[in-house]
């Protein structure tokens, strides 16, 4: 791989780092943000809201924006906007301002990882493009664990309004770096404007095909199944197994780390099967494996009797779930051609819906049931229909380069 390449996949992935240190910066801010404004729980609750419907709803838009001007524009001018946003969150005084800014902040940061996947599309041929994915996607793992005690010594030195100012400088410099040496495509080749019937179906005809339709079912039940990590988990292991605040953030440290492996795991096994006579299967086995380890493990977490049995299953289910996210956004690739942004973007627009209704069923069913066993029950129903809808994806067209 060209030293250009391996910069391209370092940028994206600083891309994505930056991207969940902004999105949970405000997590770690909800207590001094809510004294001070005088916003109650369910308030800052609609906040958190506001961006997961802003981000949720752009990603198409999003996509189709990083297909048509190219990543280079359409990712200096995302991160642009969005780290404005997170700096003008230090301004806010009221509770409208803070839902608009969340949402807006929402709309811009939808453009990342589609805008990633035209970037990966354009520069990488299909065998390369697992790796780099999961080289990207192994930042939001690391950025999320990083972004709670990096916020709470910004807090803590600075206040959390001057912690949203420089939190923002980040995501400027990195978009000023990005359009000053980026290119749409590899050194030495020549950009073709292909007409929509040389670069493979049409747009909607390719979100509307059964291979696509599963694919978004499957992305919706790996982000239903992580995002207990990042919601739920923590107050589930400090109140099943009366553990203290800190005991149990040092125990949700793991689910994270194990996801971080399992993203480079997936990407150099899609690459690695790609290469050999198994290349049918290079998006499909990994998939399959990591959803069967993801239904296996969820399922048992409600049986542990130790707060470290509960934990070895969470990080064993999020790392099966992370070994689905490279051939996810691979085969999204795959799909889309030159139409990668908008697939991708609707990929990982149903993905948020998971996480959206993973956050909520989490307290509906216990609220019903009065234990966690239906959530996990539910979870474990997802992933193994997810292994039936690899089983029944095979294999994408081929699709090169668009360079």
């Amino acid at each position: 791989m060209s030293l250009a390449r391996v910069a391209l996949i370092a940028a994206l992935f600083v891309l994505s780092l930056i991207t969940y240190i902004d999105r949970a910066a405000i997590a770690s801010a909800k207590t001094p943000m809510a004294a001070e404004l005088e916003l109650s729980d369910q308030q800052m609750g609609a906040v958190f809201s506001a961006f997961a419907l802003g981000y949720a709803l752009a990603q198409i838009p999003s996509g189709w924006f990083a297909d048509r001007l190219g990543p280079r524009l359409a990712l200096a001018t995302v991160v642009s906007i969005w780290s404005l946003f997170t700096g003008v969150t230090g301004l806010v005084h009221t509770f409208g301002a803070l839902l608009a800014v969340r949402f807006f902040f929402g709309i811009a940061e939808a453009g990342a990882f589609p805008g990633g996947a035209r970037a990966i599309y354009n520069w990488l041929p299909p065998g390369q493009r697992g790796r780099a994915n999961g080289i990207m996607m192994s930042g939001t793992r690391i950025g999320a664990a990083l972004a709670f005690p990096l916020m709470a010594w910004l807090i803590g030195r600075w206040g959390w309004r001057s912690a949203f100012f420089i939190l923002a400088l980040p995501g400027l410099l990195w978009a000023a770096l990005w359009a000053l040496l980026f290119r749409n495509h590899p050194p030495g080749a020549r950009p073709q404007r292909e007409a929509p019937a040389a670069s493979g179906p049409r747009l909607g005809e390719v979100l509307r095909s059964p291979k696509m339709l599963l694919n978004m079912f499957q992305y919706f039940s790996g982000n239903f199944t992580f995002f207990l990590c990042i919601s739920w988990m923590l107050p589930y292991l400090e109140s099943r197994y009366k553990l203290s605040l800190s005991e149990a953030a040092a125990y949700s440290m793991i689910p994270l780390a194990a996801g971080g492996v399992a993203q480079w795991t997936s990407g150099f096994l899609v690459d690695a099967l790609y290469r050999s006579r198994r290349r049918a299967w290079s998006r499909r086995l990994p998939a399959m494996a990591g959803f069967a380890l993801a239904a296996a493990a969820i399922a048992a977490v409600d049986s542990m009797e130790t707060a470290a049995g509960a934990v070895a299953c969470f990080a064993a289910a999020t790392f099966g779930a992370d070994l689905t996210i490279s051939p996810s956004w691979v085969y999204a690739i795959d799909l889309g051609g030159t139409s990668s942004g908008a697939v991708s973007g609707a990929m990982n627009m149903l993905g948020n819906f998971g996480s959206f209704v993973s956050a909520n069923a989490f307290p509906l069913l216990y609220g019903l049931t009065g234990s966690a066993f239906a959530y996990f029950a539910v979870a474990a129903l997802l992933n193994a229909l997810s292994v039936a809808c690899w089983a029944r994806m095979g294999p994408p067209p081929a699709s090169g380069r668009a360079s």
